[in-house]
């Protein structure tokens, strides 16, 4: 990475961690822009420059998510079912909540905070559902790569995705009532895998990898 490059990755760093700390004290909805970009030193076209909309100050990492989830299925190896790809990338070790039950206590207040502030504003609310909207119809793009039917690769995708949505329910939940949160990140995984097997009675062998489907 260029000099020019690392310079606009610290200025987004700074925008990033400057907009969380005001929304964490103070909620997403009583900040405006023009108060992160005063707090992080810069102007309000900058901020603009990297986030264009003021939400995805708070939400770039949930679709950093979204984009690996559906890197993973999109290099999943030939054969692999998408139910396979997409259960391992959501259950594999490791986050925020690895941390909590740990007993991370800066990493149990970053959770607690970010679903409370999630909670309290539905301009946030709105945006997760997009996302979330957004990432079913990306995953049910690169499924119909493999089985040539967009139909059902909607649907699978929308049950997929669904999963993924039922675990950040259940951790907002839990975090928010103060509900045995050291347990919580074994607790999400085990409701996932019972998620998972009930979708695989109908899923298990639905897109397989195929070759036609892979990257020159």
């Amino acid at each position: 990475m260029g000099l020019r490059e690392r310079k606009k990755e610290l200025t987004r760093q700074q925008i990033m961690e400057t907009a969380w700390r005001l929304f964490s004290e103070r909620g997403f909805d009583r900040v405006t822009v023009a108060e992160v970009a005063r707090e992080a030193q810069v102007g309000p076209a900058t901020v603009f420059n990297y986030f264009p909309a003021k939400e995805d100050l708070f939400y770039s990492g949930l679709d950093e998510f979204g984009a690996r989830l559906v890197a993973a299925v999109s290099e999943r190896a030939v054969g692999e079912p998408v139910i396979a790809a997409v259960r391992r990338f959501l259950l594999e070790a490791g986050g925020l909540l690895e941390a909590v039950a740990e007993g991370d206590e800066e990493a149990l207040s970053r959770a607690r905070a970010v679903h409370r502030v999630i909670s309290e504003s539905t301009a946030l609310q709105a945006r997760e559902a997009q996302a979330f909207t957004r990432l079913t119809a990306d995953l049910g793009r690169v499924i119909a790569a493999d089985t040539g039917d967009e139909t059902t690769a909607r649907v699978a995708a929308g049950a997929l995705v669904g999963v993924h949505r039922a675990m950040v329910d259940l951790a907002r939940v839990r975090l928010l009532s103060d509900d045995r949160v050291r347990e919580l990140a074994g607790d999400v995984r085990r409701y996932g895998e019972r998620a998972f097997t009930l979708l695989a009675r109908g899923l298990q062998d639905y897109a397989p990898r195929s070759r036609r489907a892979e990257r020159p």
